[in-house]
């Protein structure tokens, strides 16, 4: 039976109505459960070309702890006469683990360099995975402390999860250090120089990308955030949004380079040491302090 005008009229837009609802349930769904945070930027401090032109990081064990750096003046005679002669972003768990990552100019593995609460050093050599970049740019430690978060250079839809070495009960300075598990990017990265955890789902990440095709701006401050903690039993997804462009500001013209990142989560602080081009990598080269708005 052929249904009336009015309510065939009703049927039309009862339809409608539900279909918008599905859409807007989808959507809802599928969104990032977070939105961006915007970074202001607050000062800059001189940053040392020798000793802290790769990496920082603020240190809450001991209690009153300086910020650590790393720059090649911080590598100790006896780890680059073995040939680790590049040292990276470090980090440091809540409960005082403090560690490097090294890497090589050529080989088959990557060091990680770990300092005890006590004092005490130690070295967990990774061996590369197959298809594993040689580089060893960061480290990031999650909150809980068991798994780390390191990455490779170039253009990657990855990061790579590790057990902590020192603070991982499975891990041992006499046994490969393996990769745990994966973080899978929903869009490309390129020439990532460091991260660091800002909450157990969420990283702020310093991209050292000289093109600027992938995100519309060079050397971008990026935030990734995770569909869940990383651990060494499942990957896990990362939704990855660029925030701003980092500060390039010098004396001197030509190609910065964005290195190293750390959240302080006691103060609220982001640093992230840019260096400067040309001869201005001695005279002002700067960590750049940023505040969230």
């Amino acid at each position: 039976m052929r249904m009336p005008a009015r309510q065939r009229c009703h049927a039309v837009l009862a339809g409608l109505v539900t279909l918008a609802t599905a859409v807007v349930v989808s959507v809802a769904t599928t969104a990032p459960a977070q939105a961006a945070d915007t970074w202001t930027e607050t000062g800059s401090d001189r940053a040392d070309p020798l000793t802290e032109s790769q990496g920082l990081t603020s240190v809450e064990v001991p209690a009153g702890s300086p910020n650590h750096y790393t720059g090649i003046g911080t590598i100790p005679i006896g780890v680059s006469s073995r040939g680790w002669n590049h040292v990276g972003d470090p980090d440091a768990s809540y409960n005082g683990y403090y560690v490097e990552p090294y890497q090589s100019d050529s080989g088959s593995a990557k060091m990680f360099r770990v300092q005890a609460p006590g004092g005490a050093w130690s070295e967990y050599v990774h061996a590369l995975s197959p298809g594993e970049a040689l580089n060893n740019s960061f480290v990031t430690i999650s909150p809980g402390g068991s798994w780390m978060v390191s990455g490779e250079w170039g253009t990657m839809n990855r990061l790579l999860v590790f057990p902590t070495p020192g603070v991982n009960s499975g891990t041992s300075p006499s046994a490969n250090l393996p990769q745990a598990s994966t973080i899978n990017l929903d869009h490309a990265v390129r020439d990532v120089q460091g991260c660091d955890f800002v909450t157990a789902t969420r990283l702020l990440c310093s991209s050292d990308d000289p093109a600027g095709t992938l995100f519309g701006i060079t050397k971008p401050l990026l935030q990734i955030d995770l569909s869940g903690e990383p651990n060494g039993t499942a990957d896990v997804s990362g939704h990855v949004t660029a925030l701003r462009q980092l500060p390039l500001r010098s004396a001197c013209s030509g190609t910065f380079e964005a290195e190293g990142i750390d959240y302080e989560r006691r103060t609220g602080t982001l640093r992230v040491i840019v260096v400067s081009p040309g001869f201005c990598v001695l005279t002002d080269s700067k960590t750049y302090k940023f505040t969230r708005s």
